[in-house]
C-alpha cells in the first residue's frame, strides 16, 4: 500500500470513478488540488466564469449524460456561490458531488479569511454534507459521496476539504465497496402492491397516469411508453416529466398544473384512478389541495419514502425505482387485455378539441412561433430553459420524442440556469445540437458564461425571448395587481418620468444590446423581429461550428402564459385568456 497526499488522492479517486470533466474555479484553499489536476490529462478541468455558472453547468452535464456532475470551488465566497446550484439540484434530484476548499482545521471557527461553515449553510439543501476532518477518512468519504449522489433518489453531496487534511499523507487505496449504516436505498417495488395497483387499473373506468421527473431520472421512457400503449391508459405529466412518452403520441394529453392545458387538468379532476409515478405533488401541479383528484383513488410510486402521502394522501403507496415498478406492471399488462376506456378517451379528446393549447399570432413575434421553429428545424436537440415565461412557453410547446431532451429548473425555479446548463449539456454531448431558451431577465443573471461557451468552442444556439420585462412577475401584476409594474420593467431608468402604461414609444433603449454583448465576447449575435426571419437565423447559427450564437427575438411585450390557474384555485379554475380573471 502506497502513500499519497489528500490532494493527490482526490485526483486518483476521480479517475477511479470514471470522471471525465470537473467544473472548477480556483482559490487559495484548493490551489494544491488544481496543481494535481494540472499534472494529469485523464480528468479535464472546465473553467466557467462564476461558481454559480459552474455548478449549473455541472448540473446540465449530469442531466444530459446521466453521469454524476462534479464541482470544485474554493472556501468562503467560492463555496457560498454554489449554494443556489446545490438547492436547484436537490429539488430536481440531480446527482452532483461538490468539493469545497476549507481553511486548516486549527483555524476553523476563528473567523479566518475566507472561512465559511459551508456544511451548516447547505445541510438542509443537499442530500449529504460533511467536513473531512481526518486524512484516513478521505478515501472512504469520496467513495461514499459518489455512491450517495447516484443511488436511491439522486441528489447533491458536498465534501468540505480542510487545507491541512488534504496536505497529509495517507493510503492510496480507493475502496471497492460502500457499506453505509442506515443508508440502504430500496429500489425493489413490493410485488403484492404492484398486483394491487394493477387490479385497480383494470377495475377503473377512468384511469390516468401522472408521470413526474422521477420516471425520467430512472430511465423509464421505453417501459412507460409500452405500458401506456399496452393498457391503452392516457398519460399526463408534470413539467419535469414531459418527454417520458412522446409528446406527439395519441395517448399523451400534456402537462398539468398552474399552466397545464385544459384537457390534462380536467382529466386529473375527473379521473377515478390516478397512477402517479415519480412526482411529489408540489403546489404548482395540485392547485388547491382539497380539490386535487378529489374523485379518484390514488396510487403513488416513488423511490423516496418521505414523498409518499407528504402532500396528497394516497390509497396505494409503492416505494421503489420507477423503471423497475413500470417493468413489473408491464409484465402483467402484456398478459391481459387492454383497459376498456374508449368512453374516457373520447371525453379527453373532446376537452382537447374544445380548448386546445394555442397562441394567437400578432403583429410582433409571439413565443410559440419561436418554439415551433425549434421543433421544425432541430432534429434531436437538447433544449435547456431559463425560468419564467420563457420556461412555461417552452414546456407547453416543445415537442419531445426520440433522443430529444429538455433540461429545466423545476423545483427551485432558478433564473440564470439556462445558459450554463446548456454549456454543461454541450460539453457532455459533443456533436449534439444544444439550444438554450431564455428570457431577457434570466439570461443576464449568468451572461458571463458566454465567455465559457466561446472558450470551449461550443456551437450552442441561445434564444433570448426579449419582451423587456421580468415577464412572469409582470404577468401577475398585469392580472392581479392592477397593472402596477413594480420592479419588472427592464427598460426603466432613473430619469423615467412615468410608470409603464403600455406605451413603449416613451421608453428608453433596452440595456444591454444583446447583439453587441455577444460580439464583445467573440460570439455571433443576431436580432429577429419577424416570423420569416427565424429559420434563417437558425441556419446562420448552425453554420457557426466553433462557438455560440445568441439570437435575440423581439417578442410581443404583453404576451401571457395561458392557461393559468387562478390564485388559490383548483387546477380546473383556469383563466384561458386575458379578461377572464
Amino acid at each position: 500500500m502506497g502513500k499519497m497526499t489528500g490532494n493527490e488522492f482526490l485526483v486518483k479517486a476521480l479517475q477511479e470513478e470514471g470522471v471525465e470533466k470537473i467544473f472548477g474555479y480556483p482559490g487559495a484553499c484548493v490551489i494544491d488540488i488544481f496543481d494535481e489536476i494540472y499534472k494529469q490529462d485523464q480528468v479535464e478541468l472546465i473553467l466557467p466564469r462564476h461558481e454559480q455558472g459552474l455548478i449549473h453547468a455541472a448540473d446540465g452535464y449530469a442531466r444530459a449524460t446521466g453521469k454524476v456532475g462534479v464541482c470544485l470551488a474554493t472556501s468562503g465566497p467560492g463555496a457560498t456561490n454554489l449554494v443556489t446550484g446545490i438547492a436547484t439540484a436537490n429539488y430536481d434530484s440531480v446527482p452532483l458531488v461538490c468539493f469545497t476548499g476549507q481553511v486548516a482545521t486549527n483555524l476553523i471557527g476563528n473567523d479566518t479569511f475566507q472561512e465559511i461553515d459551508i456544511v451548516g449553510v447547505t445541510r438542509n439543501i443537499a442530500k449529504f454534507v460533511i467536513v473531512v476532518r481526518k486524512r484516513e477518512d478521505l478515501n472512504r468519504l469520496i467513495k461514499e459521496a459518489f455512491y450517495i449522489a447516484r443511488t436511491g433518489k439522486p441528489g447533491p453531496v458536498l465534501l468540505d476539504l480542510p487545507k491541512d487534511v488534504m496536505a497529509e499523507l495517507g493510503s492510496d487505496e480507493y475502496p471497492e465497496e460502500v457499506n453505509i449504516r442506515g443508508y440502504k436505498p430500496n429500489t425493489k417495488p413490493h410485488h403484492g402492491q404492484i398486483l394491487r395497483a394493477m387490479n385497480m387499473i383494470y377495475d377503473a373506468k377512468r384511469p390516468l397516469f401522472l408521470i413526474g421527473g422521477g420516471a425520467k431520472i430512472a430511465g423509464a421512457q421505453e417501459e412507460m411508453c409500452k405500458l401506456m400503449e399496452t393498457l391503452k391508459v392516457p398519460v399526463v405529466t408534470t413539467i419535469m416529466g414531459r418527454g417520458i412518452v412522446p409528446t406527439n403520441h395519441e395517448l399523451y394529453y400534456g402537462n398539468i398544473g398552474m399552466h397545464g392545458n385544459y384537457a390534462a387538468n380536467q382529466a386529473v379532476n375527473d379521473c377515478d384512478l390516478l397512477i402517479s409515478i415519480g412526482t411529489r405533488f408540489n403546489d404548482r401541479i395540485t392547485g388547491k389541495l382539497g380539490t386535487f383528484a378529489s374523485n379518484a383513488k390514488i396510487i403513488h410510486i416513488d423511490i423516496d419514502t418521505a414523498a409518499i402521502s407528504k402532500n396528497v394522501t394516497v390509497d396505494v403507496p409503492l416505494v421503489g425505482d420507477a423503471k423497475e415498478a413500470i417493468a413489473l406492471m408491464l409484465s402483467i399488462a402484456e398478459n391481459e387485455e387492454p383497459c376498456k376506456v374508449d368512453e374516457w378517451l373520447s371525453r379527453m379528446n373532446e376537452w382537447h378539441e374544445q380548448k386546445p393549447l394555442v397562441m394567437e399570432e400578432k403583429e410582433k413575434l409571439v413565443p410559440k412561433q419561436v418554439i415551433d421553429a425549434i421543433n421544425e428545424y432541430f432534429d434531436e436537440p437538447i433544449v435547456t430553459t431559463d425560468v419564467g415565461q420563457n420556461q412555461m412557453w417552452t414546456t407547453q410547446f416543445l415537442q419531445l420524442y426520440g433522443r430529444r431532451q429538455m433540461l429545466t429548473s423545476g423545483g427551485l425555479g432558478t433564473m440564470g440556469y439556462g445558459l450554463p446548463a446548456a454549456i454543461g449539456a454541450a460539453i457532455g454531448n459533443p456533436g449534439r445540437e444544444v439550444v438554450c431558451v431564455s428570457g431577457d431577465g434570466g439570461f443576464q443573471m449568468n451572461s458571463q458564461e458566454i465567455a465559457t461557451a466561446v472558450i470551449q468552442e461550443l456551437p450552442i444556439t441561445i434564444c433570448i425571448l426579449n419582451n423587456g420585462y421580468l415577464g412572469m412577475v409582470r404577468q401577475w401584476q398585469d392580472l392581479f395587481y392592477d397593472k402596477a409594474y413594480a420592479g419588472t420593467c427592464l427598460r426603466r431608468r432613473k430619469s423615467c418620468e412615468h410608470h409603464c402604461d403600455g406605451d413603449f414609444s416613451k421608453c428608453p433603449p433596452y440595456t444591454p444590446d444583446f447583439v453587441k454583448l455577444a460580439e464583445s465576447y467573440g460570439a455571433q449575435g443576431i436580432r429577429v423581429f419577424k416570423k420569416e426571419e427565424i429559420i434563417p437565423a437558425f441556419e446562420k447559427a448552425k453554420a457557426k461550428i466553433d462557438g455560440p450564437t445568441i439570437i435575440e427575438f423581439i417578442i410581443e411585450n404583453e404576451e401571457l402564459v395561458m392557461p393559468m390557474v387562478k390564485p388559490n384555485g383548483s387546477i380546473t379554475d383556469l383563466i384561458m385568456e386575458r379578461g377572464e380573471e
